[in-house]
């Protein structure tokens, strides 16, 4: 490895190299789309860049518009990349010729533009999508850790920290995510993870209310335990940390399947009500029966607080993510569900890249990233949990206190002309 950019074909930036990393990168059509505001730069570390993967409805937003049609866009430029694999449909090179974006043959490199010294404004580590082994816990195992720790070791080499966003939960594995969080504490590091679904559209645009109280809360997610599990919690999450005096963290955390997870819905461990309105709004197939739904797993874990927390993931039967909320002193309860358009681009992604492109801007984290590793620790728990005969786990290593904000989630397309103008 060299500090040079790693140039994928001849052509790639050909004479225009140098001046790319001596000046900076030219201005694009986001820095005239931002008007005033200064336009920031960042450096991206990503697993993989094809058509609809996160890299791209993440990046593709920087590089051409937040409906990535070559309109207005984030007061953010892309001043490097480290790409970790190149699929046969790669869009990292033909986009890193187009836009004038070196691709770094490291990811020390792509934070300090091949020079002596932290040359970006943030990082945005994308480790999604891409060729990586799982382990026995069904864990997908991207490098999030290893990028971090390169991401973080250049910091520490180079004596500056930037804001940093790590795509989905942290992890996967707890050990990681939790070193991941205790190497951006000790580095005073501005930290933020997470899901689209925190901040995406909802169906019906549902708030639920700061400093309420909330007797009981479900979830339904749908696809694989790790991949979407995630999101559920995510989701979930977002919604019950705003209660009253939360968040305090969990307890004990248990993953339920096959008659031991009917027999559960069947006692009431979970809220019959707030279910029923989870699922009333939850998209599925009429094909299939929910008790039928092949691989069908209830996360079961209890709040410090006391409140009962439950996912039920239904891979074959249900076709979204969708969460039902039983509130004090109302006789029904409040249930919305995520809704994942994909057009213009999966738009809900533009709304993760203006909580990060805020991030970038202030150097303050958006929401907490506590959020993020308390899901990525319920996850890991669970999915232990199964491994080990369903058993229930004590989770004192899960009581993770934060302070929630109150942060907007994207509106309703409906309501305004033009959402990500």
């Amino acid at each position: 490895m060299n500090g040079s950019p790693r140039l994928t074909r001849r052509a790639l930036l050909a004479g225009t190299t140098a001046t790319v990393l001596c000046n900076g990168l030219a201005p694009s059509r986001r820095a005239v789309a931002s008007g005033e505001r200064p336009v920031k730069s960042v450096a991206a570390v990503i697993t993989a860049y094809a058509q609809g993967l996160h890299a791209d409805v993440i990046l593709g937003k920087i590089l051409e518009g937040w409906k990535q049609d070559g309109g207005p866009g984030p007061a953010l430029r892309l001043a490097s990349m480290y790409v970790d694999q190149f699929p046969a449909n790669d869009l990292a090179r033909p986009m890193a010729e187009k836009h004038q974006v070196p691709i770094f043959d490291t990811i020390e490199n792509a934070l300090t533009l091949g020079g002596n010294g932290i040359a970006v404004d943030g990082v945005i580590s994308i480790g999604e999508h891409g060729d990586y082994p799982w382990n026995e816990k069904q864990q997908h195992l991207y490098p999030r850790r290893r990028f971090f720790e390169e991401i973080t070791n250049a910091f520490a080499k180079h004596q500056r920290v930037v804001p940093v966003f790590n795509d989905k939960h942290l992890g996967p594995e707890w050990s990681d995510a939790l070193w991941m969080y205790e190497r951006a504490r000790d580095m005073k590091i501005p930290f933020m993870a997470g899901s689209s679904m925190t901040v995406g559209y909802r169906v019906p645009d549902v708030t639920i209310p700061w400093g309420c109280e909330i007797e009981a809360a479900v979830g339904v997610g749908y696809s694989g335990l790790d991949i979407y599990g995630s999101h559920a919690l995510e989701l979930f999450q977002s919604l019950v940390e705003r209660r009253r005096h939360a968040e305090r963290g969990v307890t004990w955390v248990q993953c339920l399947q096959g008659d031991a997870l009917w027999s559960a819905v069947d006692r009431g461990q979970v809220s019959a009500k707030a279910l029923s309105a989870a699922l009333a709004v939850t998209p599925h197939r009429n094909d299939v029966e929910m008790r039928n739904s092949q691989g069908a797993t209830l996360f079961l874990f209890q709040y410090a607080d006391g409140l009962q927390g439950g996912i039920l993931m239904l891979p074959g039967y249900a076709l979204g993510t969708a969460v039902g909320v039983q509130l004090k002193g109302q006789a029904d309860p409040v249930a919305l569900r995520f809704d994942e358009r994909s057009e213009p681009r999966y738009p809900h992604f533009a709304y993760l890249l203006k909580a990060i492109e805020r991030m970038v801007h202030t150097g303050r984290p958006s929401y907490p990233v506590e959020r993020t590793l308390l899901t990525s620790g319920i996850l890991d728990r669970a999915l232990t949990s199964l491994g080990e005969g369903q058993k229930r786990l004590p989770t004192p290593e899960l009581k993770i206190a934060y302070q929630p904000v109150d942060y907007p989630h994207a509106p309703r397309p409906e309501l305004t002309s033009d959402p990500l103008g």
